[in-house]
């Protein structure tokens, strides 16, 4: 996905841009009605009591403010509830969740509609046919807010609880776990050895790399005969003194300018985002079962479902060399890739690290890496290290000789 496209992806699901345009559009439709009420037929003008329209847009005025102060206060809280009880990281996707979007921006955009139609009938923009048009609008309106009220009732019933969460986390780290699967890559070439000429460039910001845009790499590396070696990949924290690549070839009299614009291909941000980091999702999913399985929480059932997204996320795991890749027209741009130890690791060194206490948490993970070693038998030697570590920690730490033989016969 190229930069610019990336960051309109970005802006549509801000929440401000939804509720901008759905309140645009009730302002244009309040203002529409001033317009279009001279141009029926005079047979079509209705009998509307004087102040019918106004006190219906009142009434409106007054019950969507409240209802938008509500919605409001009820996303925040979910939001506060999904970092306390969850994880930090699944913050951003609440905010994104697009019914609760919807909703507010819907209720807003109500508001904002009748508070232009009261102005326009208070100066007396409405005659007898704008105040046909204005009320038929309001009735469209009304009928808009009690649909929408009514998926917002359903829907806020499970926002932000810990299964809704799981859920939303789980969701998010398939679809990078399918996008790294389908491209490994991010549409260049495999890493090699970077010549010891190679020539670095380095990031000005301190964060984290959110998104590359290898075709503008590409474009640039082609234009003036250049190899680029990606070395900071998304979910990279890079610096001033982190190289975010290496430039192979002559960056010319304008080197300056050139390692610049290759640089504006990696956008920088303060926190990870998980499009273009799969093992963002994985970190995110364990932190959760991390959480849980705190003395202070002890929550081994939502470890346990963790578990059981963990295993759904990593059926997706691609080889660390796909066979057969296809290099025929791909820029001479080469990006390297996590490997499996590394997501496995993010994903199950918390676990070992924290559910040894719980002998439930322990059978089921030592289930799901026979499971995920009988369905992916490539990540076998991967796996093996996990699985040694596991019973590492699970023979130091079960005492008893029942959980112990329970284990055993997991792990068998």
């Amino acid at each position: 996905m190229g930069r610019w496209a990336w960051i309109g992806r970005r802006v549509v699901r801000q929440v401000w841009f939804r509720a901008a345009l759905i309140s645009l559009f009730g302002v244009g439709l309040a203002v529409v009605a001033a317009f279009v009420g001279p141009l029926l037929p005079a047979d079509m003008h209705g009998q509307l009591g004087q102040d019918a329209v106004g006190t219906i847009l009142q009434i409106m005025a007054s019950s969507m403010l409240a209802v938008t102060t509500f919605s409001l206060t009820a996303m925040v809280s979910a939001y506060g509830s999904a970092t306390q009880l969850a994880t930090p990281r699944a913050t951003q996707l609440l905010i994104g969740d697009p019914t609760s979007q919807n909703a507010l921006s819907t209720f807003l955009g109500a508001f904002v509609f009748s508070v232009v139609g009261i102005i326009g009938l208070q100066s007396s923009a409405y005659g007898d046919s704008g105040r046909v048009v204005l009320f038929s609008g309001t009735v469209l309106i009304v009928a808009v807010v009690v649909v929408t009220l009514l998926r917002w009732i359903g829907h806020i019933t499970g926002f932000g609880r810990m299964g809704d969460v799981i859920d939303r986390v789980e969701d998010a780290a398939v679809a990078a776990m399918q996008a790294f699967a389908a491209d490994p890559r991010l549409g260049g070439r495999p890493a090699v050895a970077v010549s010891a000429g190679a020539k670095p460039v380095f990031a000005k910001a301190t964060g984290y790399v959110t998104h590359i845009d290898v075709a503008s790499l590409g474009v640039r590396a082609e234009q003036h005969g250049l190899v680029v070696h990606v070395a900071a990949l998304p979910g990279t924290l890079v610096h001033p003194t982190r190289p975010l690549l290496y430039v192979e070839g002559d960056l010319g009299e304008e080197g300056g300018t050139l390692a610049t614009t290759l640089a504006k291909a990696f956008a920088i941000e303060r926190h990870r985002r998980f499009e273009q980091d799969p093992r963002l999702g994985l970190v995110a999913l364990s932190e959760i079962a991390s959480r849980a399985l705190a003395p202070a929480t002890n929550d081994p059932g939502t470890a346990i479902e963790v578990l059981n997204a963990l295993l759904r996320v990593l059926l997706h795991l691609p080889p660390d060399e796909p066979e057969g890749e296809e290099l025929a027209g791909r820029p001479p741009v080469r990006v390297p890739r996590p490997t499996l130890d590394d997501m496995l690791t993010d994903a199950f060194r918390p676990l070992i690290r924290e559910g040894m206490a719980e002998i439930e948490v322990t059978i089921r993970l030592a289930k799901t890496l026979r499971a995920l070693r009988a369905a992916r038998p490539y990540a076998a030697p991967s796996i093996a290290r996990i699985v040694e570590r596991l019973d590492r920690a699970a023979r130091e730490q079960i005492t008893d000789a029942a959980d112990l033989a329970d284990y055993e016969a997991a792990q068998r």
